[in-house]
């Protein structure tokens, strides 16, 4: 596809974002290590050269869970270059082309335009399988953000990271959530994405 051009910020309502950080913490309070938690949905606004502004963030499916072939496809292109982790069918989402259809229609309708993504990162090195947890997890985007942001080409990239501070007490703290927006790579093997600026909209 065609990249849209990269707008040097981005603005979004804290109350926008409530529902998403809602639905992330319960699929963190409710995964296991053999089961990761999933959290993917699509941010729909206005684009301009100053910045891009999210005005709907819209849930998605994850093509994977419903369709062998996008399931045969990722096995065969990324489990080879980023690692058998992502057999896992919950981990590495692709948005399901019926959502993806439907988001961009709606997003026609009302004049505006698909920004791009967020999705959720955990701190899988605390809570993830003894053996993945030597890669430390942040809001910074990994290896396997930058090939979906590279082949995506939307100018905006939103990483929700949650972390329990001290996972170890009882009863344990609710998660802290920190949030980072990023430009695709500005070519497919760059080794960093831009990271965008984040202001929030009262």
């Amino acid at each position: 596809m065609t990249a849209i051009p990269v707008p040097p910020a981005v603005v979004i309502g804290r109350d926008l974002l409530a529902p998403f950080l809602a639905a992330a913490r319960q699929e963190y309070r409710d995964c296991t290590p053999e089961a990761p938690p999933g959290c993917f949905a699509v941010l729909v606004g206005t684009l301009d050269e100053d910045a891009a502004e999210v005005l709907r963030i819209e849930h998605a499916e994850n093509v994977r869970a419903v369709d062998r072939t996008a399931e045969a496809e990722f096995a065969a292109s990324v489990v080879p270059c980023f690692g058998a982790a992502y057999a896992n069918r919950r981990r590495g989402f692709w948005c399901s082309s019926r959502d993806l259809l439907r988001i961009h229609r709606a997003a026609d309708r009302d004049g505006l335009e698909v920004l791009g993504s967020i999705h959720l990162h955990p701190d899988w090195h605390h809570i993830g399988p003894p053996a993945e947890r030597g890669l430390r997890i942040s809001q910074r985007p990994t290896p396997m953000d930058r090939y979906m942001f590279a082949h995506t080409g939307y100018p905006v990239n939103m990483i929700c990271y949650l972390e329990t501070p001290d996972p170890t007490p009882a009863p344990t703290p609710p998660p802290t959530d920190f949030l980072a927006a990023w430009a695709p790579p500005p070519h497919p093997d760059a080794p960093e994405c831009p990271e965008l600026t984040l202001k929030y909209r009262d």
